[in-house]
């Protein structure tokens, strides 16, 4: 464990590091484009984020290389290398798209050869636990054609809720810590040597986001870009197929007297890990809903609109951070629930909580006007908007007010930011920040 905290811990520090000087570069090489009408964020932001992820990518395998026990999935496996192939190829065609804006269809054909890369390299499902019916050895064709469909859902699930600032860094991190925890539980607990590659992709994957995630979060200072979100899809869709096709459910045959039943047993986990949209149920959600729309409007399923779920949030009444709260609170609340349940799936009480929880989700999204407010014993050490509008009211001058009008008639008549250096997000906006007030005018996504 201490050289999984490790790996994790130089994965982050190195992609967090990093990202700075990859936002300053993205600033000078124009990959900034304009603000498009189904855009959230209001000023132009850098993108090219995700080199910093990749780079940390690096770091990570580096460093578990030359561990003393992690090295050893190096010698044992090749898969490391096969996911360093096909990240590597991932992240140019990224790259490309975040500066050029290349057509999705040639990026579909990208996402296709980086998952055919990782399959020649040995990174594929041979085989797959079906309930009642025990081992399916796969054909060759078979396994490629699966792995590459879920490599591409992964990758575009992940890449549609990139919506909204830390959205998809944030819920890639929490399902990648319910992954590690599963895979190393199949590791340690049942001394399975093939569900190491896994977890050593989770740790990673876990140290990419919790690097970037500082630097994105709102107001966000760079984004990941394609660079980033294809990126992290594709490590996520790795350690997936890592675990569950080459992992023998006959190997967890300690508790149950024959391998349909083992196969039976694991069920609750084997099928999340299967098939990545239960981990990542929200982004899966997303872009079946998206395909749904947009091929029933007439349109291309690769056409870019407003009507993802978290613009639903906003739209309902939600704030930017409270949208990408509630996100990560579905997120976790399905990662960690099929967790529980594969530890334990007769417990009531995991049923019971999930329940619970998930009353509490649904509260939440029908409460978007609420705002909490700090007791009057607190007023003094939480921000102005948690405090009660007497206590505000009686600390803040009388002229604030008016200072407040005229400051916001002024930012009415404020042109938009153009795409440069100055008047960016972060350290190098000069002045104020500017507000589009007419999104229709700002062009056309993020």
């Amino acid at each position: 464990m201490r050289e999984y905290l490790l790996t994790l811990c130089i994965t982050a520090a190195v992609t967090y590091l990093l990202t700075g000087p990859v936002r300053k570069f993205a600033i000078v090489a124009g990959a900034m484009p304009e603000i498009r009408a189904r855009d959230v964020h209001r000023e132009p932001t850098p993108r090219l984020g995700g080199i910093a992820m990749f780079f940390g990518l690096c770091a990570g395998l580096l460093v578990a290389d030359h561990l003393t026990n992690l090295s050893q999935v190096f010698d044992n496996s090749n898969e490391p290398r096969a996911l360093l192939s096909g990240a590597a190829l991932i992240w140019l065609i990224g790259v490309l798209d975040d500066k050029f804006e290349i057509d999705a269809l040639i990026k579909l054909g990208g996402q296709m050869i980086a998952a055919g890369v990782m399959v020649m390299q040995g990174l594929t499902i041979l085989w797959l636990p079906i309930p009642t019916v025990g081992n399916v050895a796969l054909t060759q064709w078979q396994g490629t054609l699966l792995t590459v469909a879920l490599v591409v859902i992964t990758i575009n699930a992940v890449n549609f809720v990139d919506g909204l600032d830390g959205l998809a860094a944030g819920m890639v991190c929490i399902a990648s810590a319910a992954f590690f925890l599963y895979a190393y539980r199949v590791w340690v607990s049942y001394g399975i040597e093939a569900a190491a590659p896994a977890t050593l992709f989770s740790a990673i994957l876990m140290g990419m986001c919790l690097g970037f995630l500082p630097h994105n979060m709102h107001p966000a200072r760079i984004f990941m870009g394609d660079s980033g979100s294809m990126l992290i899809g594709l490590v996520l869709a790795a350690g997936a197929i890592s675990i569950t096709g080459q992992v023998d459910p006959d190997a967890l045959k300690l508790f149950a007297g024959s391998e349909k039943a083992a196969v039976h047993q694991t069920v609750p986990v084997y099928i999340p890990l299967l098939l990545p949209l239960t981990i990542i149920a929200i982004p899966a959600a997303d872009l079946i809903l998206a395909i749904v729309r947009r091929t029933w409007r007439g349109q291309s399923p690769f056409a870019a609109d407003r009507g993802h779920l978290h613009h639903r949030l906003l739209e309902i009444g939600h704030s930017h951070s409270r949208a990408v709260l509630i996100m990560y609170f579905w997120s976790a609340l399905i990662a960690f629930g099929a967790l529980a349940y594969s530890v334990n799936s007769a417990s009531m009480w995991i049923v019971l909580s999930v329940v619970f929880l998930s009353a509490i989700g649904l509260l939440l999204l029908l409460l978007p006007r609420f705002t909490p407010r700090a007791p009057m014993w607190a007023q003094a050490f939480v921000p102005p908007r948690y405090r009660r509008r007497r206590a505000v009211a009686e600390s803040a001058p009388v002229a604030e007010p008016v200072a407040a009008a005229v400051e916001s008639e002024e930012e009415e008549e404020r042109t938009p930011v153009a795409v440069g250096i100055s008047g960016v997000n972060g350290a190098t906006a000069l002045g104020a920040r500017s507000r589009f007030l007419d999104r229709r005018k700002a062009g056309t996504s993020r």
